[in-house]
């Protein structure tokens, strides 16, 4: 009985150590857009994002009665608003991956 619960914990915490070890050599990613990327960014790709964002908030409100009665109206209204909304306002300009984008703070000599 204790050979067998060794045997399985061992085996469970090599298949944890394996499925986690990439964890660690995983990198962050830092964007440093060019000045082309910016540009492109601002006079094309926004434009389109937020005619998306507009396109996306009407069809959810037409499918909106359908989706309350499926139940998935929440995953619609992300799918939908909030996603093309998070890249059109939440993204820094000419970056490709949504959300902020993360800055080291450093203070300054005195």
């Amino acid at each position: 009985m204790t050979a067998k619960l060794t045997r399985t914990l061992t085996t469970f915490l090599a298949a944890c150590l394996l499925a986690f070890s990439s964890a660690g050599y995983a990198n962050t990613v830092e964007e440093s857009p060019s000045a082309l990327a910016m540009t492109g960014d601002a006079l094309l790709v926004r434009p389109a994002l937020l005619a998306t964002t507009i396109l996306g908030t009407a069809i959810y409100i037409v499918s909106l009665p359908f989706s309350l009665l499926g139940g998935n109206a929440e995953e619609a209204g992300e799918t939908l608003v909030v996603g093309p909304a998070r890249a059109t306002f939440v993204r820094c300009l000419g970056c490709t991956q949504p959300g902020r984008k993360d800055d080291t703070i450093q203070q300054a000599a005195e």
